[in-house]
């Protein structure tokens, strides 16, 4: 129901002709784990590009796999985009490749090929796409033939990545290739499979020092699993490269920063980034492109874990500079963190969440805007209320920080088309949107736009998580508070008619005699109605309830000028009025008269409703009894019952 709800609002759109073409072209992009060290420099390379081309981009990032030891996935990551128009995109760049959870790349994948814009693959080859082909087995060529051509080493090992994965076998399959070319055994002198990452480094180290033919260098089909190795033959003597080079596979930072620095093959995502944008830009120009498959030409980054560059004293000392500076920017974004966690489970509104963030917002680099959006059901209710149904396509901003005054806030919801705050500036402007929501609730999406051209950090996750968290915590709150109100309420009220018990009764009354702040004249009342027991006897006990009801509603109708009224039980009500004069009192009962004639002339059952009352005026301050007015106006009420005919003394 849902999607057909969203399809119409697109056609919609289309049919009136609603959608404001914007002059600059505008690209999505679609990763995962985008603030990782081996992803991060996707975010900047397309910045850049972007800069370059002038386009606007926005950039759907998802958290994908959460830790690593007791790492768990979290859904709604991707149910976002359901309530998003991917065709306000001129073009859509997918990057496949780091989605670490599984079927969630292939969930993306399905919703793409519905958008009319094309879309660039550039992780892997997908039938439909264009796309912009990493020469993997090319760039896996040049490091073997590297060591067998430029270091004439003939004992080579190799270090696979699991072998279930795509990448891994390719890599292998080159290997055993250039290895055989030149007349050498397919596998080297051994071949050990890793895990693309750095758990199997000790292991590995014991398996190549093990052979029979030491390894004179090994190549290892990625830089994380290069560096573990390297650790692991430092820690049994063994010195690299002088005793064994080392080569990794991807060029990634810490790869760089590594010491020694790892001898590797470059990913070139900056000549990747232009080209897709360039191709993009193209395509939406008209063009034509069809069946264009580009591709890409690794480099390798010769360096000192194969011997070609020394290593020298001023590189070690900058990387353990730059480490000390982490470290300690670290500690710093830890502590702001934890202060923010706190200050966000103090917040009682969700208005409040907004001037922790302003003022908190600190630790996951420098931004230009932010914005926060939650969604709303069909009656306009934001999801953190607990009275919120079902989402309706439509969100509101509950977090607003425009700090260059560049958005305005009109229309006051997002959704479908403009889920994008509108920029007033004129420049070119990149957007990272992410899920916000927490393990049992999709609350919306936010929008961030940094100064710079690197991603946010891991903090800004952290942000993310901790909102969606105190949103939770403020709609249980919520469900909580009005379920008190709900028992508060039955406890103080009569089942049989809603009005006030003796109870709700008296604790009202007593708060508002507790109030005055001199003295005031108020007025006691004894209601009681005439008759009951022969109702009760002659037309059964539902029509004596009827009776009660409709003497109830007679007074509640009469309560009008602060009175404060409740049925003290069988059929007997209580009356008790602050700031009452005896004009009031006299058009009071006079009007209850009035009603009671009005329904007796309406009521074809047999019987009359009729009643008896006291009253009792008087001065009282903060100190007044009610029970003693209560005394009085009850003692006058039956004073009058036993004037009326067919009654008698006891």
């Amino acid at each position: 129901m849902l999607k057909s709800l969203l399809y119409r609002q697109k056609a919609h759109f289309r049919e009136t002709g609603c959608i404001v073409m914007k002059q600059r072209k505008r690209f999505a992009i679609f990763g995962s784990n985008l603030t990782s060290r081996y992803k991060r420099s996707i975010s900047r390379v397309f910045n850049i590009a972007a800069e370059e081309l002038d386009v606007d981009l926005v950039i759907f990032n998802t958290y994908g796999r959460i830790g690593t030891r007791n790492g768990f996935t979290e859904d709604y990551e991707t149910e976002i985009l359901d309530y998003f128009d991917l065709d306000r995109f001129d073009g859509i760049v997918f990057d496949g490749e780091g989605y670490n959870v599984d079927g969630m790349s292939e969930s993306i994948e399905r919703k793409l090929r519905s958008v009319k814009c094309p879309v660039i693959s550039i992780s892997s080859h997908i039938n439909g796409f264009y796309n912009i082909e990493f020469d993997d087995a090319g760039g896996q060529r040049r490091m073997v033939e590297h060591f067998l051509d430029d270091h004439h080493f003939t004992r080579i090992a190799y270090m696979a990545g699991r072998l279930d994965h795509p990448d891994a076998k390719l890599r292998l399959k080159e290997f055993r290739a250039v290895m055989k070319e030149h007349g050498l055994p397919e596998d080297g002198v051994g071949v050990f499979e890793g895990d693309f990452w750095y758990k199997k480094g000790v292991e590995a180290a014991h398996y190549f020092m093990s052979l029979s033919e030491r390894p004179e260098a090994i190549v290892c089909a990625n830089d994380y699993m290069a560096m573990s190795l390297i650790n692991a033959l430092r820690s049994m003597g063994v010195g690299v490269p002088e005793d064994i080079a080392v080569a990794g596979y991807d060029g990634t930072y810490e790869g760089q920063e590594f010491l020694p620095r790892l001898t590797s093959v470059t990913r070139e995502r900056m000549d990747i980034a232009r080209r897709a944008l360039k191709l993009l830009v193209d395509l939406a120009d008209g063009k034509g492109a069809e069946g264009v498959d580009l591709r890409v030409t690794p480099k390798p980054v010769l360096a000192q874990s194969c011997g070609c560059e020394p290593l020298e004293y001023r590189h070690i000392l900058e990387i353990v500079d730059r480490m000390h500076v982490e470290t300690r920017r670290m500690g710093t974004d830890l502590y702001e963190s934890e202060s923010a966690m706190v200050k966000l489970n103090k917040v009682d509104s969700v208005r409040k969440m907004e001037a922790v963030f302003e003022e908190d917002s600190v630790n996951f680099g420098d931004y230009s805007a932010f914005f926060m959006m939650v969604h709303k059901d069909a009656m306009g209710i934001p999801a953190y209320d607990s009275s919120f149904t079902y989402p309706s396509g439509t969100f509101a901003p509950v977090i607003w920080i425009d700090k260059n005054k560049e958005y305005t806030k009109s229309p006051h919801s997002f959704g479908f088309s403009n889920f994008i705050p509108t920029a007033g500036s004129d420049r070119c402007h990149v957007y990272y949107v992410m899920s916000v929501h927490c393990a049992e609730k999709l609350f919306g999406y936010s929008v961030v736009e940094m100064t710079g051209k690197e991603i946010f950090t891991e903090y800004h996750n952290m942000w993310l998580h901790n909102l969606g968290l105190t949103l939770n915590a403020l709609q249980k709150d919520d469900q909580i508070n009005k379920l008190i109100r709900k028992l508060e309420g039955l406890s103080i009220t009569d089942d049989l008619t809603s009005m006030l018990n003796r109870r709700g009764f008296d604790d009202k009354s007593r708060a508002a005699i507790s109030a005055f702040r001199g003295e005031m004249t108020v007025c006691a009342m004894v209601i009681d109605m005439d008759g009951l027991k022969r109702i009760n006897d002659e037309f059964g006990h539902y029509e004596g309830d009827r009776a009660i009801r409709a003497l109830a509603e007679i007074i509640s109708r009469c309560c009008d000028s602060g009175e404060i009224a409740g049925r003290a039980g069988g059929d007997e009500f209580y009356i008790f009025a602050p700031d009452y004069s005896e004009t009031r009192l006299k058009r009071f009962i006079e009007r209850m008269k009035e009603y009671a004639d009005e329904y007796n002339r309406n009521n074809d059952r047999g019987y009359v409703l009729d009643f008896s009352y006291g009253a009792y005026l008087t001065e009282t301050d903060s100190y007044g009894r009610l029970e003693e007015f209560l005394k009085v106006s009850d003692a006058r009420m039956y004073e009058q019952k036993m004037t009326k005919p067919g009654r008698r003394r006891e």
